[in-house]
């Protein structure tokens, strides 16, 4: 039985679209027990305070009205950085970058920055 080698890009496409659906059972799909998400706020450890994490972001980026582009994308072995913007009704995010660690077809490790400037 051949098995297939999930790419590093196809693992960042799946994190990317999901993030875009707020899709927070298909995006924890990326993370193991043992992964780690760095931030301004601290590190947050685990699917429970990394699924969290997201449901918060996903209040101030919703699917409906929120504008994401994609700036940058740089893959190299196990290791992925990507430059973004973001617009939504709750936030304006003029520059965040998100920096990955992939292991066996998992994101074992994040950090994400982003100049997050609230609306009226």
């Amino acid at each position: 039985m051949q098995t297939l080698e999930i790419t590093l890009e196809a693992i960042l496409q799946h994190h990317l679209e999901a993030f875009r659906n707020n899709d927070i059972e298909e995006l924890m799909k990326d993370y193991i027990q043992e992964s780690e998400v760095w931030g301004p706020d601290g590190a947050m450890v685990g699917l429970e305070a990394i699924s969290s994490f997201y449901s918060y972001v996903f209040t101030l980026l919703p699917k409906e009205n929120t504008t994401l582009d994609l700036k940058q994308q740089v893959v190299k072995q196990d290791k992925a950085y990507i430059v973004w913007s973001a617009d939504s009704a709750a936030v304006d995010i003029p520059i965040g970058t998100d920096s990955f660690q992939v292991k066996d077809g998992k994101i074992l490790w994040q950090s994400l920055a982003a100049h997050i400037i609230p609306k009226p």
